[in-house]
Order: C-alpha cells, then structure tokens, then sequence
C-alpha cells in the first residue's frame, strides 16, 4: 500500500498541479486520497504545535506556558473544514463538479508546501540571528503564496470551473467562511448565556430552599 509511489505522489501534486489535481480527482483510489489528506493535516496540525513550542525567540512571538495544544489543533482543522463545508454548498450551487471529499483532499493536498517549508525552521529558529530571520519571512511568504496557488488549481480542476470563476468561488467561499463563523460565536454565546441563566435559577432556588 505505502508504495514509493504512493508516497512520492503527493511531492508530485505540488509541483506539478495541473496534471496531479486531474488524476486526484479522476485517476486516482479515492481512498488512498483521504488517508493521504488526513495524515498531511495531522502533519500540519502537529508542524503548528512544534512551531510554537520549539521556535527560536527570534521568530517566535508566543508565550508558550500560555499555549493550548488542542486550540492549536482547532485553528487549523475548524479552517479547513470551514473552507470545505463552505465550498461545497456554494459550487453545489454554481454547478461545480467536486464532491465534499475531493475538495478536502485538494484542500489538504494544497497544505503539503506549508508542512515541507515550515517544518525544517522549526529547529533552524534556534540558530539563526535577527537579520537571518529574513529568510524565515521569505519562506513562510513563499509558503503561503505556493498554497494559494495550488488552492486556485485544486478548485478549478475539481469543479471543472474556469479561472474568473474559479477565483469568483474562492472569494465568496471565504465569505461564506465569515458567515459560519459568525453563526458559531452567536450559536456558542447564546448557549453560554443559557447556562449562566439556568446556572442563576439553580443558585437562587437552592439558596432559598
């Protein structure tokens, strides 16, 4: 199962998008798809949590007796399935072609860049001077710049979408994303506010009885 192959192919979807993003979506054990998604947003999940222990001070901006591992993992896994959710109900919508679990395997395939170039300056941190640190921006904007880009290829490829519509969808999913957020904070706080109700109510019949 874990071939060379097999792992070779998702170094192979990064640097060569077009063709790699059309046989993820008709080529390719839909499967080995997944696991291979899962493990690579595990990786980055894991990447972040490293990042923010062991990082050098000079790039290092957080406290880490303040760091929560589960929130770590959080802001990376609730994006992600934020985008997915948000991308499949408006394509469902526009006529897109992709199915929930190729657009979470393109997604996560698009991830890959952000684990390969982050992870070895999680211990390069520790040696490097100020003025090095240079690099570190460079690379993180590298990083960020190759993701996005592999985004756009998954999208368009998966929803068989052109690139003004591709990019037209991309844009509304990040408002849709806002959306949800919005929704789960109001969702959370009026369930907060409910138990403090409830939580009162209790205190004064007890205190009374």
């Amino acid at each position: 199962m874990w071939s060379k192959e097999v792992l070779k192919y998702p170094i192979y979807v990064i640097l060569h998008p077009f063709n790699g993003y059309w046989e993820l979506k008709f080529e390719r054990n839909n499967r080995l798809n997944l696991l291979i998604s899962i493990i690579t947003l595990i990786l980055l999940a894991l990447t972040n949590i490293l990042h923010n222990q062991y990082s050098g001070f000079v790039i290092n901006i957080y406290n880490e007796k303040d760091m929560n591992s589960i929130m770590e993992i959080a802001y990376v896994v609730i994006p992600v399935l934020f985008w997915c959710i948000a991308n499949w109900s408006l394509t469902t919508l526009l006529d897109g072609k992709g199915r929930f679990v190729e657009i979470f395997n393109s997604t996560c395939f698009a991830l890959i860049p952000l684990v390969l170039l982050h992870f070895p300056w999680i211990w390069l941190s520790n040696v490097i001077s100020i003025e090095e640190a240079t690099f570190y921006y460079f690379t993180t904007s590298f990083a960020i710049c190759w993701f996005v880009y592999l985004m756009f290829i998954g999208n368009m490829t998966v929803h068989q979408f052109t690139p003004a519509k591709t990019i037209l969808t991309m844009a509304l999913t990040i408002v849709a994303m806002g959306f949800m957020a919005f929704l789960c904070l109001l969702f959370f706080s009026l369930i907060q506010q409910m138990i403090s109700f409830v939580s009162v109510i209790y205190q004064e019949i007890t205190m009374r009885s």
